[in-house]
């Protein structure tokens, strides 16, 4: 299993930027956010296009970026929308959200997200499910992505109530890979209509459907399972040692390696193990990201 040659230009990540608000403090995230520090972490230079309120957690944004190096033409300013919040709440290890509604990411500019590409090469363009949340910024992204014109990683992420089922068919036919996780699997195959029984079934007939090059649907505490063109099919297991802190931004730090992968032409096993043993360091700390460059050098070693 290869994931092909490596690919020239900077990774294009686009969605939200928000905190995640936990019973004791604040922690900058939102998925294409961690996605992007992560990649920044390994030295890709991500341009992360998204769009944050003119207020302190705004500010918080900027300055987070700028520490970490990271390009911020891409960042819009939104004059009269806050910058993105989600209350998390936590029971025996597991957490809840509460996304809240109508934030500067959800106006997101299609005319500023080009703007910010003009002379730059892309590699590849990565996306959730929360930034089309909206028909605002479904339309926003649409128009950006298509004018882009590459290939493009999808994370879906169905957070009631923010999904329309009708969203998914087009955002998957766009898609050259995808990440799901096994309940997600099962709901986007009925709104496909695969007509397959049992996770592996479903799986194959999703990717063969939309003619992904890869389809990855993790298993939570059970790892994760790749599916490929070739009909080929690889399991990855935790190494069940990580003390486990919190899970969350775990499925955004096996995304970022996924998408190193991707970049630098890396064979499907060794980007799946490699996944899944970041995503684990990830469970051992918390929040989603981190400022230790040892633990993103350590990636690519």
């Amino acid at each position: 299993m290869n994931t092909g040659k490596p690919l020239q230009g900077r990774p294009v990540v686009v969605g939200e930027v928000l905190f995640d608000c936990f019973p004791d403090g604040e922690v900058l995230g939102g998925a294409p956010f961690n996605v992007a520090w992560h990649l920044q972490g390994y030295g890709c230079a991500p341009l992360l296009i998204s769009r944050i309120g003119d207020d302190s957690r705004g500010r918080q944004v900027q300055e987070a970026m700028q520490t970490w190096d990271m390009d911020t033409e891409g960042l819009q300013l939104d004059p009269t929308k806050p910058t993105g919040a989600v209350d998390i709440r936590f029971e025996d290890k597991h957490h809840s959200f509460d996304i809240l509604a109508d934030q500067a990411y959800d106006h997101l500019d299609a005319d500023l997200g080009r703007g910010a590409l003009e002379g730059i090469e892309p590699a590849l363009a990565y996306h959730g499910t929360l930034i089309i949340r909206t028909q605002a910024a479904k339309r926003a992204v649409d128009a950006l992505l298509s004018r882009v014109g590459i290939k493009t990683f999808v994370d879906v992420n169905l957070r009631d109530p923010w999904w329309r089922k009708e969203d998914l068919p087009p955002m998957l036919e766009r898609a050259s890979w995808v990440k799901v996780n096994d309940e997600e699997l099962t709901i986007v195959s009925e709104i496909a209509q695969v007509g397959a029984r049992g996770m592996e079934a479903r799986a194959r007939a999703l990717r063969s459907r939309y003619d992904l090059d890869l389809l990855i649907v993790t298993l939570g505490a059970k790892g994760a399972v790749t599916f490929d063109s070739a009909d080929e099919v690889l399991y990855v297991e935790p190494d069940g040692e990580t003390e486990v802190i919190d899970t969350v931004g775990a499925g955004d730090a096996f995304s970022s390696v996924v998408l190193l992968g991707l970049l630098e032409g890396w064979p499907v096993p060794r980007m799946m193990r490699r996944a899944q043993d970041f995503a684990g360091r990830i469970c051992a700390q918390r929040g989603a990201t981190s400022r230790n460059s040892a633990l993103y050098e350590s990636v690519r070693s």
